[in-house]
């Protein structure tokens, strides 16, 4: 293929090595992201942090930190997502135009500037505007990374490798909160680069991904939309494989990728971020209801209580009880329990479905925190009484159920609202889709981290309580409004979405009957080898056969069944 440079390793690898080089970019992207997240904990309690330099606390005799400006605190950390939100908003826009390939050039360049800004801040309005500027490279970052992730995979392992990706996410957690934790070593973890060092570290992964990411394939699904498709089907044999019992797999993924692009392009014209929010003009794609799922999944993610105990983990341990000098390794020891949680979902998430991974992840972690409530005020009335034995032991209890929370979200929800977004977008803007899911999660974590220092010194421990209830309310929620997309290609989501109805069970009948009515409409994931039933998560053996011809229109085959609204 002359038109892609003969550095790009798509011509050296193919099918699941090429995969797997695809997915560890992703991951290194995902990485950063992980690492961001997880260093401001340890930031946030180094004495020459927040007394000499951003002065909105003083350390106690013993050393442990006490707070006087917890606004400050909380606007220096939630002002990094106020810069996501701008960022996923240029991302999205900048990666349905220019590629995604060149959206994660910008972005990694974007964080480099950023974090070089973070290392050097003198002062709190320097880092405000610093962290401001980082949280613009990483929303550009995570707009387009997921959405080349789950371009470039199939349909019946798209949760596997966004699963993967997000191990390394906690991971860069891992790493930030051990890196912290070793600098407290120098020279009594009381000067400037105690907590220089960890931000400075996160330009290493930046200046890598920014270096190898051009030697990557563009998705063949991005080239399909402005027109370069012999690229796109090279792209795509390369992928899936062109011989043996591969043969035909390509060429039905393409042709399905053609079709529903010029169904699509009907609405092109109406894929401002302002007309997807409120769906004008998008028909029977319902773009507006996809935008309000995407957002509130987000939303939800983080109100669960994983920002709380990502961002404020010493907070919440010494909240529970635990000294000041156990603290930081105790939250490394959390993170890596994090990490490998996340290896669960990796083999669980495409066989059980992206509805059951969160029903039982919601109920696991509600349980676990309000436990870790009941517990932690159980210690704190013991340690009042002077009942150190008793104290020690609710503490450890609470302790327990956050180490369970953070392993029960590694393994389920950690992933889902970040692979959803990403899944169930039309072509056209799913760049700009996904961008909406990093825009509710830019609220949602800018909302909790900017709040969550206030709150747990007015509540204490009855944080966890406001944890669990929304737990529960998430619940109810993806049993009605969030319609399976496990074992679906990228292009039968506008089937999926088809329904006038929002609840899921009008979907999935609209669905099926659009399947039944149109069996010939969508090939490629009748040849693919599904796990299971995307409905029913029960094991299936059900295969079908046959590709659509090149030159074929799905609207001459679909007739009026998806015609625009």
């Amino acid at each position: 293929m002359d038109t892609i440079p003969k550095s790009n390793v798509v011509h050296k690898l193919q099918k699941a090595s090429l995969l797997g080089a695809i997915n560890c970019v992703a991951a290194l992207s995902i990485f950063f992201f992980g690492y961001d997240q997880g260093m401001m904990g340890g930031v946030n309690i180094a004495p020459d942090y927040y007394h000499k330099t951003m002065k909105f606390g003083h350390p106690a005799p013993d050393g442990t930190p006490i707070i006087d400006h917890t606004l400050k605190q909380g606007g220096i950390v939630s002002i990094y997502y106020l810069g996501t939100l701008l960022g996923c908003l240029v991302g999205g826009s900048f990666g349905d135009r220019f590629g995604r390939i060149n959206t994660i050039a910008l972005g990694a360049a974007w964080g480099i500037i950023g974090a070089s800004f973070q290392t050097s801040a003198q002062n709190a309005t320097w880092m405000i505007l610093a962290r401001l500027v980082n949280g613009w490279g990483t929303g550009i970052l995570n707009a387009i990374v997921p959405v080349w992730a789950t371009e470039t995979a199939e349909h019946t392992s798209r949760g596997k490798f966004v699963a993967i990706e997000f191990t390394l996410n906690i991971f860069g957690v891992v790493v930030a909160y051990w890196i912290e934790y070793g600098c407290t070593f120098y020279k009594g973890g009381v000067t400037g680069f105690t907590w220089r060092f960890p931000i400075g570290f996160q330009i290493a992964p930046l200046v890598l991904l920014f270096a190898v990411v051009w030697f990557f394939p563009e998705s063949p699904r991005w080239l399909v939309k402005v027109g370069r498709e012999h690229e796109a089907r090279y792209i795509l044999g390369r992928l899936r494989g062109e011989h043996g019992q591969d043969e035909g797999k390509a060429e039905a993924e393409f042709q399905d990728i053609r079709n529903m692009a010029e169904r699509e392009r009907k609405t092109a014209k109406r894929g401002s971020y302002f007309a997807m929010l409120f769906g004008i003009g998008s028909g029977k794609l319902h773009t507006g209801r996809r935008v309000q799922l995407v957002i509130w999944l987000q939303i939800m993610q983080e109100w669960l209580g994983s920002a709380g105990v990502t961002m404020f983990a010493p907070t919440i341990f010494l909240t529970a009880g635990i000294g000041y000098a156990d603290v930081q390794w105790i939250s490394g020891l959390n993170t890596i329990t994090y990490a490998l949680a996340t290896l669960i979902c990796v083999f669980t998430l495409d066989r059980i479905g992206r509805r059951w991974t969160l029903y039982w992840g919601s109920i696991v972690q509600g349980i676990s925190m309000f436990l870790a409530g009941g517990f932690t005020r159980l210690g704190l009335n013991y340690a009042a009484a002077g009942d150190t034995a008793a104290a020690k032991g609710y503490s450890s209890g609470a302790v327990a159920m956050i180490f369970l929370f953070t392993a029960t979200f590694g393994a389920t929800w950690l992933t889902v609202p970040w692979l959803y977004p990403a899944e169930i977008f039309p072509l056209e803007v799913r760049a700009k889709g996904n961008a909406w899911g990093v825009v509710g999660w830019s609220i949602g974590s800018g909302w909790l981290t900017l709040m969550l220092p206030i709150v747990f010194k007015a509540l204490g421990e009855k944080t966890y309580y406001i944890f669990g209830i929304a737990n529960v309310i998430t619940l109810p929620m993806v049993y009605c409004l969030y319609p399976e997309s496990n074992q679906r290609t990228l292009e039968e989501m506008d089937l999926l979405f088809e329904s006038d109805s929002w609840w899921v069970w009008d979907c999935e009948k609209n669905f099926r009957m659009l399947k039944e009515q149109n069996p010939e409409l969508v090939q490629a994931a009748q040849r693919g080898h599904s796990v299971v039933d995307p409905e029913t998560g029960l094991p299936t053996t059900t295969k079908g056969q046959g590709s659509l011809s090149p030159g074929t229109s799905m609207d001459t085959q679909c007739s009026q069944s998806l015609r625009d609204g």
